[in-house]
C-alpha cells in the first residue's frame, strides 16, 4: 500500500503549487523574447552534445577495428610459429636399410673357393699367376704333371666364379623383400610428413637407399666382369697352351729310320 503523506502537508503543497501557477503565468508572457532564447540556447548545447557523442562513437568504432587488426595480427604471428614449429621438427625414426650388412654378404658370397672376386685388391696378379700367358708358356712349357695340376686349377678357377657370381645374383634377388619393406616404409613417411624438415629427411632416406641400389649393382656388374675377365683369361691361355705344342711339334726333328724296306709305289 503507498504511503500517503499527513493532509497538513498536502494542503501546504497544494497552495504552494497554486502560487506558483498564477504567479508565474505574467512572468512568462512578460519575458517571452527571454524564454525563446533560452530555448534556442538549449538546443544548440543538444546539437553539440548529440555531434560529441556521435565523435566519440565514432572513436570507440575506430579503436574497436584496431583492436581486431591487432588480434588478427597476434594469430597469424602464432600461424607463423606454429609453422615455424612443424617445419623444423624432425622425423622420430629413421629407416637407412641392411645397405652395410647386404654388401658385406655380397663380397663374402663372391669371395669363396678359387673364384677370382670383384672385391680382390689384387684380382690381376691372381690371374696372371693362375693363367700363364705365352712368354711364361714359351720359357717354361708345362709337362704332363705340371699341366694336369695347372689345368685343375683353371677349371676350379673358372667353376668358383661362375657359382659366386650366380649366388650373388640369387642374394640381391633375396634382399627384394626386405628392400620392398623398407621402401613401404619411406613411402608412408613421405605421404604423411607435415613439415618441410619432415619431407626433407624423407627424401634424404630415399636417395641413400637409391645409392645403396646403385651400389648393390656395381657389385653384381664389376663380379659379371670379372666372370668374363676369368673365363676369358682362361680361353687365351688354353690357347696359348695349344699353340705352343703345335710350334713344338712342327720345330722337331723326326727319328732316324732304323731298317725296313723303302716304302714306294707299286703297279
Amino acid at each position: 500500500m503507498p504511503y500517503r503523506y499527513p493532509a497538513s502537508r498536502r494542503l501546504v503543497a497544494s497552495l504552494m503549487t497554486g502560487a506558483l501557477v498564477f504567479g508565474a503565468t505574467p512572468t512568462a508572457r512578460a519575458g517571452s523574447a527571454t524564454g525563446a532564447a533560452t530555448e534556442w540556447t538549449q538546443l544548440a548545447n543538444n546539437a553539440q552534445l548529440i555531434d560529441l557523442l556521435k565523435s566519440s562513437g565514432i572513436q570507440v568504432d575506430n579503436q574497436i577495428t584496431q583492436i581486431s587488426q591487432l588480434a588478427e595480427q597476434i594469430q597469424n604471428q602464432l600461424r607463423i610459429y606454429e609453422n615455424m614449429i612443424q617445419n623444423t621438427a624432425r622425423l622420430p625414426d629413421h629407416i637407412w636399410g641392411q645397405v652395410e650388412n647386404d654388401l658385406n654378404r655380397l663380397r663374402n658370397v663372391v669371395d669363396q673357393g678359387q673364384s677370382i672376386s670383384f672385391s680382390m685388391g689384387n684380382a690381376g696378379d691372381v690371374l696372371q699367376q693362375r693363367f700363364k700367358s705365352y712368354a711364361d708358356l714359351e720359357a717354361n712349357l708345362p709337362n704332363a704333371k705340371s699341366f694336369s695340376s695347372s689345368y685343375q686349377s683353371w677349371s676350379d678357377t673358372n667353376r668358383d666364379t661362375i657359382a659366386s657370381t650366380l649366388k650373388a645374383a640369387s642374394l640381391t634377388a633375396d634382399q627384394f623383400d626386405s628392400e620392398e619393406g623398407t621402401m613401404n616404409s619411406l613411402r608412408g613417411m613421405s605421404e604423411t610428413a607435415d613439415g618441410q624438415m619432415k619431407a626433407l629427411q624423407v627424401g634424404h632416406q630415399i636417395a641413400a637407399q637409391q645409392v645403396a641400389q646403385i651400389q648393390k649393382l656395381r657389385g653384381l656388374v664389376s663380379q659379371q666382369m670379372t666372370m668374363m675377365g676369368t673365363w676369358l683369361q682362361s680361353e687365351q691361355t688354353d690357347k696359348d697352351l695349344a699353340q705352343k705344342r703345335r710350334e713344338e711339334f712342327f720345330r722337331s726333328i723326326a727319328p732316324p729310320a732304323s731298317g725296313g724296306e723303302k716304302m714306294k709305289i707299286e703297279w
